[in-house]
């Protein structure tokens, strides 16, 4: 019995401060939760010697992720600096605070991520069935992984729906079959933005990186990432948006009937994503939204399009939108796209918290760490994989600590969201987003010198391109990408040693 509350006991500490630290990586732009498992691994023998367990050290790394995926959206939408996952929820989210509606966005944020949680849970189960000894799909899914992900990244350049015109010495030279606002030059744009983001990657992964400091788990993602999805972004916001208008206290969180469905589907996507390496919410995110559209017009509806992720939502300019936003913060009307923005934004969040569940899951599941904190996990102690009926004491444990890690960061999005609203109302938001800029910098230097910095000028550089162009940003997730297909078709087909 001593042992069952020393047990429990270390469970709640794991819990709690999980939550704590989970509170503050999500709301630091450009940290991610893979930087806090990373060092967590590095200094477990530190714990041991203190006299804490490395399956309380395992439940911090889960209780941290969870909440973070929680709180991330909120610098994206309240500050306007994303992370890979959150990215797509910027412009959303950036509309929501300039039309008065930031509280709203943060309880659509809350209730999908809250959905995405718990509808996860049935599908590890499933995911169990299909991909654990008995059915052996993952055994079929590896061999054919290269073609998979290769199928996925030209159906997320398919949905590009961005019409442009193709040069005049092209018009010419084809007698105008390649002409103006063609959707093929749309394609060629968003392929041409993959690859070169793809060869980026390809290009960074090979460089050697060393903290100054001697930070632990020192890479180049993130300095890669924070250019293309967060320095990028605060540059443009820094350029265009000065002040901010005052902010309805709507902090009710949605009913859950209309959003259960789209976030069922959206939780099914994150469980694939969460399969298969590379692919993060932004893409489930896109995949949900492209087969919502689908179906929609198959029905005969207009359907929900797909310009959502952009500035080009519709033929307005930039400055239509934002003065659509600015006039329904002053109660003159409701801007057409409101629905639709709180609709992604929910989305997202479920996709995004479901993809961290469903690591977990396949971690115990196939035995494959598929993140940075579950390959965390992986080096800390061994893996006891669920391979009978029953699921293992472990990620019984951790499942646990998972559901009320998820539970209490729900009310915890409201308070918080209200303290940085409070900081929006004492610090200008050029001010704030300038102090975010040199934080990512100083970040940056420490985890990976100078090298890190060339690769943030790099990224940045990068990520400035797709609103002048007009597609989408999750584009730029080749950088993960495309090294993985290199990666897969080179073990697959370079039977002798040519790669």
């Amino acid at each position: 019995m001593e042992a069952y509350f020393a047990e429990m006991g270390w469970m709640l500490f794991a819990l709690f401060l999980g939550v704590c630290i989970g509170s503050l990586t999500g709301l630091i732009p450009g940290f991610h939760v893979n930087n806090v498992a990373l060092i967590l691994l590095g200094v477990s023998p530190a714990l041991l010697a203190i006299g804490i367990p490395l399956s309380a050290a395992a439940g911090i790394i889960v209780s941290t992720g969870i909440v973070h995926t929680f709180l991330n959206y909120i610098p994206s939408a309240l500050i306007g600096a994303p992370g890979a996952d959150t990215a797509l929820s910027l412009l959303p989210g950036h509309r929501m605070l300039l039309s008065g509606n930031a509280p709203k966005g943060v309880a659509y944020s809350a209730r999908g991520s809250q959905l995405g949680l718990f509808l996860s849970l049935p599908l590890i189960v499933a995911a169990r069935i299909a991909f654990g000894p008995e059915l052996g799909f993952y055994d079929h899914l590896r061999s054919a992984l290269p073609f998979v992900l290769l199928s996925i990244s030209i159906l997320l350049i398919a949905t590009e729906t961005t019409r442009l015109d193709f040069p005049e010495w092209m018009q010419k030279a084809t007698g105008g079959k390649l002409g103006k606002d063609s959707r093929f030059a749309g394609y060629i744009a968003a392929t041409s933005f993959f690859l070169l983001t793809g060869l980026y990657g390809w290009g960074i992964f090979n460089l050697p990186v060393k903290s100054p400091v001697g930070m632990p788990g020192a890479g180049l993602l993130l300095p890669a990432l924070g250019g293309l999805f967060g320095i990028a972004n605060l540059l443009d916001i820094y350029a265009t948006t000065s002040e901010l208008p005052p902010q309805k206290e709507d902090w009710e969180l949605p009913p859950t009937g209309p959003l259960m469905v789209p976030c069922f589907l959206s939780s099914c996507a994150g469980a694939a994503m969460g399969v298969l390496p590379g692919m993060t919410a932004a893409q489930a995110t896109v995949l949900v939204m492209g087969g919502r559209n689908v179906a929609a017009k198959m029905q005969g509806k207009e359907g929900y399009g797909l310009d959502w992720e952009t500035r080009k939502l519709t033929e307005m300019t930039d400055e239509e939108l934002l003065a659509l936003a600015r006039a329904e913060a002053a109660g003159e009307g409701e801007s057409p796209h409101t629905k639709q923005d709180l609709e992604v934004i929910a989305l997202l969040s479920a996709t995004n918290t479901a993809v961290t569940v469903m690591v977990l899951g396949f971690l115990y599941i196939i035995g494959r760490s598929r993140s940075g904190a579950t390959l965390a996990l992986k080096q800390m102690y061994p893996i006891d994989t669920w391979s009978g009926l029953h699921p293992t004491t472990d990620f019984i444990r951790l499942i646990a600590i998972t559901i009320a890690a998820g539970i209490i960061a729900v009310p915890l999005m409201r308070h918080v969201g209200r303290g940085i609203l409070q900081l929006h109302e004492a610090v200008p938001l050029q001010s704030m987003v300038l102090g975010v800029v040199i934080f990512i910098v100083v970040l940056v230097w420490l985890s990976c010198g100078w090298v890190g910095m060339v690769v943030l000028i790099v990224g940045t550089i990068l990520g400035l391109i797709p609103p002048r162009i007009g597609i989408r940003r999750s584009h730029a997730m080749g950088i993960i990408i495309v090294p993985i297909m290199i990666y897969t078709f080179a073990q697959k087909y370079d039977a002798f040693g040519f790669l």
